[in-house]
């Protein structure tokens, strides 16, 4: 059997989680492979909403394995929080969630860490979530991290209490200073309870070992003899550390490949490629964004949206279609279908734009420039709005004429065919093409 992987094709918050929650009927096994709890995966079902964090968004269909890949960061306190809030929604995840030995676990002073870099870059900082995401991953690939395997090994304590030991030397860096249980940088007016946030992340592993901790590449190997998978993916490929606009990127591998690498799958098990975008940009936090508006129309559609990031709570950045950067995002993915999200946000627009091409020091390109602080100038081809409420489409005949114009020329340029389109926040409001 193969894994089907849904990605986002722009800078993440394109609503993976309603599509993974939407095709996970015909999906018995479901993945997360990256990324941790800067995530917010949004669901929308019997009236009822939920932003999954860590826990794949499998959790609410019944007979569903999710697994917790190896390319994932994992706080035990956000994660212990998140499944009790789960609970309370009627399912256990304890019988449904297999956890990889080989994530990595995110630390207290990961993320003091996190705030303590941010605060330090000033005007020039990246827009951290503040989750201890770059710093646990900075670990991993230092060959100093701790992994969820090792809460069953009997020196979990001392090579806890040896990474703590390093970050310490490494936040004095920042002008921190630790003592007596607090770390304090009284010139930033920053100050952290140290001893407080230890104990809590205590009983949150302690709660961790309560799930199945697995050998995951084994257990996906003995899966897909007899069963389909679904991966899913975190932030955006426009995010992607190796092809986004660095340094303005997360920091783990928000791409198809990374499927393989977090999961522990070969490339030919890879099948479709769902590649999910909004029928408009949002962006959060700094870095380059070719066709954003920073005018009335991009707050409309910023209120319109909702767009407020799930995890931060934090206003995104607006603007139009970029075809540029999505034929680049296919062409990295190896997308074979394409999902629209949030058509309905245009419902109101008497014009709608979207950018075909740049200019780049007076010059046209369809291409992503290397350098984020290149100057682009978006190249536009203006639409006629489609002036209906799509959210009472319930199908593709239901769909106006001018919209259905608007995603045959998306799926002229960029080659790919669109093979649904969300017409509301809920799951029932997804359209098969």
């Amino acid at each position: 059997m193969k894994v089907d992987v849904v990605l986002g094709l722009q800078w993440g918050d394109e609503g993976k989680g309603k599509i993974v929650d939407v095709l996970a009927r015909n999906y018995p096994v479901i993945c997360r492979f990256q990324g941790g709890p800067n995530a917010g995966h949004s669901l929308q079902f019997s009236g009822k909403s939920f932003v999954l964090h860590s826990v794949p968004a499998g959790v609410f269909r019944k007979n569903t394995v999710n697994l917790i890949g190896n390319g994932v960061v994992l706080d035990p306190v956000i994660f212990r929080q998140e499944c009790l809030d789960i609970a309370k929604m009627g399912v256990n995840p304890t019988e449904n969630i297999i956890i990889s030995k080989r994530a990595h676990l995110i630390l207290p002073t990961h993320r003091i860490m996190d705030a303590a870099s941010e605060a330090s870059l000033g005007k020039a900082k990246i827009g951290s979530t503040l989750k201890g995401i770059t710093p646990t991953y900075t670990d991993k690939t230092a060959r100093k991290g701790l992994r969820v395997g090792d809460v069953l090994a009997g020196d979990f304590s001392k090579k806890y209490n040896s990474l703590t030991q390093r970050h310490l030397l490494l936040l004095k860096q920042y002008g921190f200073q630790y003592q007596r249980g607090k770390i304090k940088n009284e010139a930033a007016s920053m100050e952290f309870n140290l001893k407080d946030l230890e104990a809590e992340w205590a009983e949150a592993v302690d709660f961790l070992k309560k799930f199945r901790i697995a050998d995951l590449e084994y257990e996906i190997d003995s899966l897909l003899k007899t069963k389909k998978a679904l991966a899913e993916g975190a932030q955006g490929t426009m995010l992607d550390v190796e092809f986004g606009a660095y340094p303005f990127v997360t920091s783990s591998s928000t791409i198809c490949a990374g499927a393989c690498t977090g999961l522990g799958i070969a490339p030919s098990k890879i099948g479709k490629v769902f590649g999910v975008f909004k029928a408009y940009c949002t962006r959060v936090g700094s870095g380059p964004f070719p066709t954003e508006l920073s005018d009335a129309v991009g707050e409309e559609i910023r209120q319109k949206g909702h767009e407020f990031g799930a995890t931060t709570g934090r206003p995104r950045r607006t603007g139009w279609l970029d075809l540029p950067a999505l034929k680049y995002a296919i062409m990295i993915d190896g997308v074979t279908d394409l999902i629209m999200m949030k058509a309905d946000v245009l419902d109101t627009f008497d014009t709608i734009k979207i950018a075909v091409g740049y200019k780049v020091g007076g010059k046209k390109t369809d291409k992503v420039p290397f350098d984020p602080d290149t100057k682009v100038e978006p190249v536009y081809k203006e639409f006629k709005g489609w002036k209906k409420d799509l959210t009472k489409c319930k199908s593709a005949e239901d769909l106006p004429a001018a919209f259905k114009r608007y995603i045959a020329f998306i799926e002229k340029e960029l080659g790919v065919r669109i093979s649904y389109v969300s017409v509301g926040p809920d799951r029932s409001q997804t359209i098969k093409l």
